[in-house]
């Protein structure tokens, strides 16, 4: 017990560290190491809990698809983050009301939050004990479906939304027109100069 509580306090003050360098990083490419780091942590919080498969779940997932397609984007878009941060102090206090309306609403969650000391684990039909696995897509697929659902549209419209930032056309860019190039006649594509003699370059 007391090895698993060391290893509570380090993963959650990691995490917490990592989670504030993230909002803190000037470099968006350091904040996106950040929260990899904070994403690992928090596998770390879920594997000390007996929640293997949600700690493979948040490494695979997020660090390896999610984080790395949020530093490709943000490398691609080419964003000048000197001029966002210039209105920094203009916004301050709309960001200030929403992050302490934020803090209101997680404290009243774990106030309010009781864990009954009766309850029994959860058993599948025969009495066998489910695991971490089969107890999530119950609940993933029964209860929570719409929501599950949801969640997937959300991440397929976010995709669509990084393409199409992404292919933005660009002045300083010659581009090939293959109608344009089909299109053209003898007269445009080809010109006959008749050079004297012993006029020619050499």
């Amino acid at each position: 017990m007391i090895v698993q509580a060391i290893m509570f306090y380090v993963f959650a003050a990691l995490a917490v560290a990592s989670g504030v360098l993230v909002v803190s990083s000037r470099n968006p490419v350091h904040s996106v190491l950040f929260l990899i780091a904070a994403f690992f942590n928090a596998a770390g919080l879920f594997v000390l809990i007996g929640a293997e498969f949600l700690a493979m779940i948040l490494v695979i997932v997020y660090v390896g698809a999610v984080a790395v397609l949020f530093l490709f984007v943000v490398m691609m878009l080419d964003i000048d983050f000197a001029q966002l941060r210039s209105g920094f102090v203009r916004y301050f206090p709309i960001g200030a009301l929403v992050g302490f309306i934020l803090l209101a609403e997680l404290v009243l969650v774990i106030g309010s939050w009781v864990v009954a000391p009766g309850v029994p684990s959860p058993a599948a039909a025969g009495g066998v004990p489910l695991t971490n696995t089969r107890a999530l897509g119950d609940i993933l697929y029964t209860r929570y479906l719409f929501a599950f659902q949801a969640a997937g549209l959300i991440l397929l419209v976010a995709m669509i939304g990084a393409i199409v930032l992404t292919l933005r056309r660009r002045a300083d860019v010659r581009r090939q027109s293959i109608s344009a190039q089909l299109a053209r006649t003898r007269a445009q594509s080809v010109e006959v100069v008749k050079v004297p003699v012993g006029s020619g370059s050499r």
